[in-house]
């Protein structure tokens, strides 16, 4: 039927008057009319919705041209939310829209929350976020990783770093691997910093509080969970190592010194242990470089199975071919002989293993996940040092840490029980304590170190007059690789 409505068609129906019009021929003609009614209407209201859809469009189009704003913007729970139809599409020759999906959707006018991004966070300058917050995923930069060398057979690297199962094997290592990218983290952002921080004429004890209060921040410091691994050493000049101020220490830093700086931070134990040294005045640069070509050579031979010897040895052969012209004179450039580096364990800075700066000595070999501080001392005096100077650094006896030693002195227990509870088995220092608010405590100390609880560490020199250097890394022995995780764009 075509669009004529019920009531028009009707009168002209005959019917005879004696004859009813059976039910189901009247229902029939009463839909047939309601379906004529719809029919009639729809084609009016298309044409009306087309109508108004064009001239929403149209005025849409001219504020466009005009350059007037489409959108507005409101504020809801504090984010700004954008109010428009962005994206909106010409319309084709049809009247509609091209993407079509703005004007199904009922399209003009709908609200759109702009999405809340949370930005990157940066480090300030001086730092003050800790790494966790610039990373807070969880995920830490890698140290520099570096196949296995094995002269003997070449393939022994590529296997190890191919081989599903110690893929498997180091995958499974990943969470203790973190703490270790952490705490190297909050290293490599210290030590940026201090590196510009540091200048002639400031005193030891400002420069060393500086440090540590900047790494206690890099590292999030909460007791024995992440916090410092032990002093921050800054030996000066013919002082090789173990030398932080005490109180009332008024040693200032001088143009012509040379300043190792030595400091180490954890996380859940896992020490990470780097020093490297500050000197002014270039004449020292040979210096430095020596000892710093040392160290990267016996980082570069550790590995798997390496006896400990042979780095020995091949850090000896690097350093004494350096000499160095100091004031008209010149000297031969010599490894401590009597420092080494060593293996790291889990609250435990000296693990057992030494690896030796001269030849001979241990042939004990290295070992799949050991992780290892690899550190060179180089020297313009005899190449030998003996304790000297006021002792500063302290660390409780590992092999007695869990052992009960009955104590005379009520002092020293009280002692003994916050070096337990701040820090535990790691080394600690005289200015720590006064920090922890503790007073008249060096005769409990003393007394612990006689019992033989606590070991004294005093400064280590060479002979007076003479100059040394150091440098350090920690290199960790995965599965899969060399790892040397506290390397940065420094050294």
């Amino acid at each position: 039927m075509s669009a004529v409505s019920a009531e028009e068609e009707t009168p002209e129906m005959k019917v005879a008057p004696e004859e009813e019009v059976p039910a189901a021929v009247a229902d029939q003609v009463v839909e047939a009319g309601e379906e004529a009614e719809v029919a009639a209407d729809a084609p009016q209201d298309g044409a009306a919705k087309k109508k108004k859809k064009r001239k929403k469009k149209k005025k849409n189009a001219n504020a466009a041209a005009n350059g007037e704003a489409a959108a507005t913007e409101e504020v809801e729970d504090g984010n700004a939310v954008e109010e428009g139809n962005d994206g909106e599409k010409e319309e084709n020759d049809d009247g509609e829209a091209a993407g079509g999906a703005t004007a199904a959707a009922g399209g003009e006018g709908k609200k759109k929350k702009k999405r809340n991004r949370k930005k990157t966070k940066v480090q300030t300058n001086p730092p003050t976020i800790a790494v966790n917050k610039l990373f807070a995923a969880g995920k830490f930069p890698h140290g520099q990783e570096v196949e296995y060398n094995n002269p003997k057979d070449d393939r022994t690297g590529k296997d190890r770093i191919s081989s599903e199962e110690k893929k498997n094997l180091d995958t499974s290592y990943e969470d203790m691997w973190q703490d270790f990218r952490q705490a190297s983290e909050a290293h490599r952002q210290t030590r940026q910093f201090m590196q510009e921080y540091i200048k002639p004429g400031l005193t030891m004890i400002e420069i060393v509080e500086k440090l540590e209060e900047t790494s206690r921040m890099m590292i999030a410091e909460n007791k024995l969970e992440a916090g410092l691994a032990f002093p921050t050493g800054c030996s000066l000049n013919n002082c090789a190592a173990h030398y932080t101020p005490n109180a009332g220490d008024k040693t200032v830093l001088t143009y012509d010194d040379v300043c190792k700086i030595d400091f180490g931070t954890h996380v859940n134990g896992r020490i990470v242990d780097c020093a490297f040294t500050v000197a002014f005045n270039p004449k020292y640069d040979v210096l430095l470089e020596a000892v710093k070509d040392a160290t990267n050579s016996g980082i570069k031979h550790a590995g798997i199975d390496v006896p400990l010897n042979e780095i020995g040895e091949i850090v000896q052969e690097t350093m004494e071919s350096y000499e160095i012209e100091l004031d008209g004179k010149t000297y031969p450039i010599r490894p401590i002989r009597n420092l080494s580096g060593h293996s790291i364990g889990q609250y435990r800075i000296h693990a057992g293993k030494t690896v030796p700066i001269v030849k001979g000595g241990d042939k004990t070999r290295m070992e799949e996940g050991e992780v290892f501080a690899i550190e060179t001392f180089g020297s313009t005096g005899k190449g030998y040092v003996h304790d000297d100077m006021e002792t500063s650094h302290y660390m409780k006896n590992f092999d007695l840490a869990t052992s009960r030693v009955n104590l005379r002195l009520p002092r020293a227990k009280k002692l003994l029980h916050v070096i337990n509870q701040n820090f535990g088995t790691l080394a600690f220092c005289r200015r720590w304590l006064d920090r922890l608010d503790q007073s008249k405590y060096l005769m409990a100390l003393k007394n612990l170190c006689d019992t033989g609880v606590v070991d004294p560490y005093p400064p280590l020199c060479d002979i007076k007059g003479c100059y040394t250097a150091q440098y350090e890394h920690t290199i960790i022995l995965r599965p899969t690789c060399k790892e040397i995780v506290s390397r940065g764009a420094d050294y």
